[in-house]
């Protein structure tokens, strides 16, 4: 399955770093090269020997070794593999990696290369949970690098919780995910993310707190697994992935008119918090405060995109995809709303501010289809991204 790949593995400093000795053996076990990046810290708790060893590779530790340095030995380090795994990837080193910092081998390389990224987490639970941290894990993943893990369970530091790294079998699987041709190769989706902005005058909006994050995420996953990826996005926190057709729009308006341009598609996922509102007279100028009497502001509905590719007859997309961000009687609200607007499947979550489901890192779902209701587990955007991209997969095969 991996027969031929070039895997350069950077090893982090964490106590799970023992188990990329038995990463190593898995995947030369498939027929992949290994070229290990042992740092520093990463030396406190595996040997270069015993690294070197099972690898059948010199272990590369050093940023200044003058002999590979005098040929750019970091550069092309970092552009001959096939993809780059850091395993495990601490809160530190991920934190460099967000920073863009270059301070020894391993971040030099990662910030050198032009290859896909895979990270597997491996923390204190405290540390993984810290807003740092995710903010860190979010950023990442907005710069295309891919995640596996980590899972929960009991850690060396005595604590339990999520947080230990992903066991080397599924950080395997996760690489021959990565480097497959992809499911949905030849395929064509199209993928709304972010807010919009509905201008009131020159200078004021309305708006919503969408981050963007988990439709950023879904548009990562799709191409991840071969599709020609078209993504319509609002003025979002996030940048938008690589290695997918951006097309940036501020209004509802602006967005419906991408997602017809964007037409005929495969699939259409309208993961975008759209503004069900907008002011009927935008103000040419800035409108003036003026004491004792307030603006009066008169509404008009905006277009309803979900509805309106979910209706259109010729040309509809075979598997419409809504989402349906809800405060109360989620479910109930969400399955009226599959029927209302006749999209295929609805992906329905909790947005209460109790919950940091809108502009944070995690996501707990539920996926409304004909069928019924089907809960899924609280994790993170991008696994719910990888999670549905499968299912689109499965749908569309």
């Amino acid at each position: 399955m991996l027969a031929g790949k070039r895997i350069l593995l950077v090893i982090g400093g964490g106590i799970a770093a023992y188990k990329t000795l038995e990463l190593i053996r898995l995947l030369r076990g498939q027929g992949a090269h290994v070229s290990p990046v042992l740092t520093r810290a990463g030396a406190q708790f595996v040997t270069p020997l015993s690294v070197s060893a099972l690898a059948g590779e010199a272990v590369h530790e050093d940023l200044f070794d003058l002999t590979a340095e005098a040929e750019m030995g970091h550069i092309r380090l970092s552009r001959s593999a096939d993809l780059v795994v850091v395993a495990p990837a601490t809160a530190d080193l991920m934190a460099k990696m967000a920073q863009g910092l270059a301070g020894d081998l391993a971040t030099t390389l990662l910030l050198a290369t032009d290859t896909p990224v895979l990270i597997a987490p491996a923390m204190n639970v405290r540390m993984w949970q810290h807003p740092a941290t995710q903010r860190n894990c979010s950023w990442l993943a907005g710069d295309g690098v891919a995640m596996v893990g980590p899972d929960a369970g009991d850690m060396a530091c005595g604590e339990h919780g999520p947080g230990r790294m992903a066991e080397p079998a599924a950080i395997v699987e996760a690489i021959a995910a990565r480097l497959a041709a992809g499911p949905l190769a030849g395929k064509r989706v199209l993928v709304t993310s972010g807010p919009t902005h509905e201008p009131i005058d020159p200078v004021r909006y309305i708006a919503n707190r969408s981050s963007g994050a988990q439709g950023t995420a879904i548009a990562r996953a799709l191409a991840g697994l071969g599709a020609q990826v078209v993504f319509v996005t609002g003025p979002a926190d996030m940048p938008p992935p690589e290695g997918v057709e951006v097309v940036r729009v501020e209004t509802a308006a602006q967005m419906l008119a991408a997602v017809e341009a964007a037409l005929p598609a495969d699939a259409a996922v309208f993961a975008a918090a759209v503004a069900d509102w907008r002011v009927a007279a935008q103000s040419e100028t800035k409108i003036k405060k003026q004491a004792g009497a307030l603006p009066v502001l008169e509404f008009a509905e905006n277009p309803d995109i979900l509805a309106h590719v979910a209706q259109m007859g010729e040309g509809r997309p075979p598997l419409v995809v809504g989402f349906a961000a809800e405060t109360g009687d989620v479910i109930a609200n969400a399955t009226a709303k599959r029927t209302r607007k006749g999209c295929d499947w609805i992906v329905a979550n909790d947005v209460s501010p109790d919950t940091g489901i809108m502009g944070g890192a995690e996501n707990v779902v539920t996926l409304i289809t004909e069928a019924g209701a089907e809960d899924w587990p609280r994790m993170s955007k991008a696994d719910v991204a990888a999670r549905l991209a499968a299912r689109i997969a499965q749908a569309l095969a």
